[in-house]
């Protein structure tokens, strides 16, 4: 097979079929390198995927004949060729700069069954009189020279430049195994069509496979990124590359969510930004995180809703005198859970990627009600603030950790319904402690388990991930992992073929 790895996490490709401008890897929002060592990681077991490969084949009927000193002409014919075992010794990948994926696969031993026919032929007419069922043991190499191409904007693998080398070829026929007159007839006139026939019938489902998981890959890289209405355009921007030590493919990570568009400035990408030292890199320009954060505000995401306990934590915090006055000011004596805090963003978040981590500057509109029996909710306080707040993110035990690094709050607008609280500055200084050492806690609190759910849903945490690195810079963000053999995606893959 051409290698899970061929197009591994769906976005690897290389330039031959790809109708691009030079001056199209500007369109870039997203980069993906794929390293050696993480070819080598995916190529350790790629056994299954040959196995696969052998056995969805489709082996024709071999039939022909020869002309026999003494007998005459002698007429045969295979049927119901079907592989019996297979087994694998060793596999190896090599990139070749700007050409292709090399995989080399040595030692391929497969059995092959199926019933021979054979008889003797007329002047006028062809009569088979014998059959016997047969085995052939062969050991085979495959050279494989995977050439990545575009479709349709989408990367597509093509195998066809595949060889098969056969070592050993032994018929045997009715189990019999030793040499016989009418095996060694048989062997040397049937093996060289039998060598053609699995060439061309191997390396076509090769091709086959390849390019089913293309897709397959780039179906789940495409469902990763998508939730809802909200998606991203993972279709290719540039001319992608392979190099000696990685390959590296560009796509336009454009906003897709319902009739907006989104247009990307010059993208900042450069191959330098990126090292070769991990197995895997994703790079993202801050656009692409601004695209889907305005989506998300378009979608009505932006809307937090905080009830009962949580609300008596917040407003608690402090147990001062003057502290518990103004709560009790607050809520008119009411209890947490008559109470109703609504909180939402007033315009989309603008995401500002640097060296010190995510800058996120939002207007940010506060409501409390109060909820009395048999009557309509009463709005206590209305105030709007700017919040900026800096966060640092990474990735511990398969769940998305956020860390508050800074924040800033100027006040907007402030409405009260308290008669004496409209002019307290007393509680004003104490919402703003409110807001800024429980309020923002409270809102990332939420956006981490939330974020940590999305991404499992989409299969993240089925991944093997070695020490990931979320690295934010000017304008840009990096993630860069190793790992380990992605078997589900290939279970996952083989129950969709086979």
């Amino acid at each position: 097979m051409a290698g899970l790895f061929v197009i591994s996490l769906a976005l690897i490709g290389t330039s031959v079929a790809c109708p691009f401008e030079e001056s199209a890897l500007n369109l870039t929002g997203i980069v993906c390198r794929m390293t050696k060592p993480a070819a080598f990681v995916l190529n350790q077991q790629t056994a299954q995927v040959i196995q696969a490969a052998f056995r969805h084949a489709t082996y024709p009927d071999i039939s022909g004949e020869k002309s026999m000193a003494f007998l005459g002409k002698v007429a045969y014919g295979l049927t119901n060729i079907q592989i019996n075992d297979l087994s694998i010794e060793n596999s190896e990948v090599d990139f070749k700069e700007d050409d292709a994926i090399d995989i080399a696969i040595q030692n391929v031993t497969a059995s092959f069954k199926g019933t021979l026919s054979y008889g003797y032929t007329g002047a006028w007419f062809v009569k088979l009189t014998h059959s016997i069922d047969f085995e052939i043991e062969s050991s085979i190499d495959l050279q494989i020279n995977t050439k990545l191409t575009c479709a349709k904007g989408r990367v597509a693998a093509d195998t066809s430049d595949c060889y098969l080398t056969f070592y050993k070829l032994t018929l045997h026929l009715q189990g019999d195994k030793q040499p016989g007159w009418l095996k060694q007839l048989f062997t040397n006139f049937i093996s060289f069509t039998l060598k053609l026939v699995l060439k061309g019938q191997v390396c076509e489902e090769i091709n086959l496979m390849a390019q089913l998981l293309a897709n397959f890959i780039q179906d789940r890289a495409a469902n990763f990124l998508q939730d809802g209405a909200i998606g991203v355009d993972i279709s290719l921007a540039s001319f992608p590359v392979i190099k000696a030590n990685y390959m590296e493919s560009h796509h336009k990570g454009l906003l897709l969510y319902k009739n907006y568009s989104v247009v990307f400035n010059d993208s900042m990408f450069a191959p330098s930004l990126l090292s070769e030292s991990r197995m895997l890199y994703f790079w993202f320009s801050d656009q692409v995180l601004n695209s889907l954060a305005l989506a998300a505000f378009l979608d009505e995401r932006l809307v937090l809703t905080i009830t009962g306990d949580e609300l008596r934590e917040m407003f608690e915090m402090e147990d001062t005198e003057a502290h518990q006055g103004i709560v009790q000011e607050i809520f008119q004596g009411t209890s947490y859970n008559d109470s109703l805090a609504k909180v939402w963003s007033l315009t989309p978040p603008q995401i500002t990627l640097q060296p010190e981590g995510t800058i996120v500057k939002s207007s940010v509109a506060v409501e409390l009600s109060i909820v009395s029996q048999g009557a309509e909710p009463t709005v206590v306080l209305y105030f709007e603030k700017e919040v900026t707040v800096t966060i640092q993110s990474a990735y511990v035990e398969k769940k998305l950790v956020l860390h508050l690094a800074d924040s800033v709050i100027e006040p907007k607008v402030f409405k009260c319904a308290l008669e004496r609280a409209g002019d307290d500055r007393s509680l004003r200084h104490f919402l703003q402690k409110i807001i800024s050492v429980a309020g923002i806690p409270e809102v990332i609190s939420r956006i981490e388990p939330a974020l940590t759910s999305l991404m499992d849903s989409k299969g993240l945490n089925l991944f093997e991930i070695k020490n990931p690195e979320i690295i934010t810079k000017e304008g840009y963000l990096i993630i860069q992992l190793d790992f380990g053999f992605p078997h589900h995606l290939l279970v996952d893959f083989l129950k969709k073929t086979l």
